[in-house]
């Protein structure tokens, strides 16, 4: 390819400039010179002929040699310039992958114990309804992460609820373990941060003493949980928020959906709830309240009450965690040792979705134990019996978006 800073082109522009110089002189001063002389010059050579290729203007002195310039290749697109470098900083990449869902598995018998030994090939994931490949396999036995959220209202009719509050409070505060991250938040009207996450068990129950006067006497469980949830999705690893309540929402600005939508885009949280006030219920239907209260007071009737059963129900099983509904006081240390074995050993499965789609959509999960074989696994006792057992994951997922 030729260019106007060619090394040969340019030479040879120059070469025939000083050719046509020099010869320009030399006609200048050589005229006058001859008419002076008065001998006859003898005849001059005949001029030679240029090239067909040559052009340019025909002379005395010949033809001037002017080659044609050639088409010229179009230039080669500017190459991308990059950030500058700068000296001692090390070059980073930047790579895209589709990220790993964590499913955390509970298998444990009808009575509530964990099952152990089970192994990668025991698990069967399907992610609406499609197989996919599990990466990773551990069983988890760290400390734990957990909110306390506890209800404390100035309900007149329902202090023996908030006796059962306090006292399951204590009774989960008692299995704490001294590695563990605790906070305590108590909610009537709005939710109130009475510890920040602390490893002092002594800081934990003296948040707990200090529930003593109830303010108001609105219940707002959807407004506490929201608030909840959305103080522990930065936070890094698995969370557990362990809700005591009865469960009734009376007063609060967010709605049941969106809580339900909360749920289920926070990522790495289970939700453990506990219903209080059973023994109370069963008083009521003894003296013949078979429809609570009869309505007198906001969430009394036995409707309001089976509501908010169904939506503690609804909060642990999209989550994976479990609800309990203990009937006496009795029930409550077997009941937060199970907690605390449920939350310390968990099966956690890890896939890469077989569908790569950044669409914010909602993905239905279904995890199965299976034998080696692909056939169902038998569980047996120490006496050769078959156990039945329960399965407790997370019912699906929302995928992120890709703007996120």
């Amino acid at each position: 390819m030729l260019c106007l800073k060619h090394p040969s082109f340019a030479g040879r522009v120059r070469r025939g400039v000083f050719f046509v110089t020099l010869f320009g002189v030399t006609a200048a001063t050589a005229l006058p010179l001859a008419a002076q002389q008065t001998q006859t010059t003898p005849p001059s050579k005949p001029a030679p002929q240029a090239p067909a290729e040559a052009g340019g203007p025909q002379g005395d002195i010949g033809p001037i040699a002017v080659p044609k310039k050639k088409e010229e290749a179009p230039a080669p697109p500017p190459k991308p310039v990059g950030p500058k470098k700068i000296e001692g900083m090390p070059d980073y990449s930047i790579k895209v992958d589709t990220a790993l869902v964590t499913v955390p598995v509970l298998v444990t018998t009808k009575d509530g114990q964990f099952i152990p030994g089970l192994k990668q090939d025991n698990f069967r994931v399907l992610e609406d309804g499609v197989p996919q490949k599990v990466a990773k396999f551990e069983i988890s036995q760290a400390p734990i992460t957990a909110v306390l959220l506890v209800e404390f209202a100035n309900n007149n009719y329902f202090y023996r609820f908030m006796y059962d509050a306090l006292n399951a409070s204590y009774n989960f505060a008692a299995t704490l373990k001294p590695e563990d991250w605790i906070a305590v938040v108590s909610f009537d009207m709005k939710p109130m941060i009475l510890q920040d996450f602390t490893q002092d068990k002594q800081a934990v129950l003296a948040a707990l003493n200090s529930l003593r006067i109830p303010g108001f006497s609105e219940t707002n469980v959807f407004d506490a949980l929201y608030d909840t949830l959305d103080r522990v999705e930065g936070l890094e690893g698995r969370k557990y928020v362990v809700l005591i309540s009865r469960g009734c929402d009376t007063f609060s600005r967010m709605t049941y959906d969106k809580v339900l939508k909360k749920v289920k885009e926070t990522k790495n949280v289970t939700i453990f709830t506990l219903s209080t006030g059973e023994a109370l219920r069963i008083w009521l239907e003894a003296q013949g309240y078979g429809q609570g209260m009869g309505g007198l007071t906001p969430c009394t009737s036995q409707m309001d009450l089976l509501q908010a059963d169904n939506e503690m129900q609804t909060f642990a099983k999209l989550t994976g965690g479990r609800w309990f509904k203990p009937r006496f006081e009795g029930e409550l240390p077997e009941i937060f040792r199970d907690i605390g074995q449920n939350i310390r050993n968990q099966y956690v499965l890890s896939y890469r979705p077989s569908n790569p789609k950044l669409d914010g959509s909602y993905r239905k999960l279904k995890v199965e134990v299976v034998a080696p074989d692909g056939g169902p696994l038998h569980v047996k006792d120490q006496k050769g019996k078959d156990l039945k057992y329960t399965i407790i994951a997370r019912e699906g997922y929302t995928a992120k978006h890709e703007v996120e």
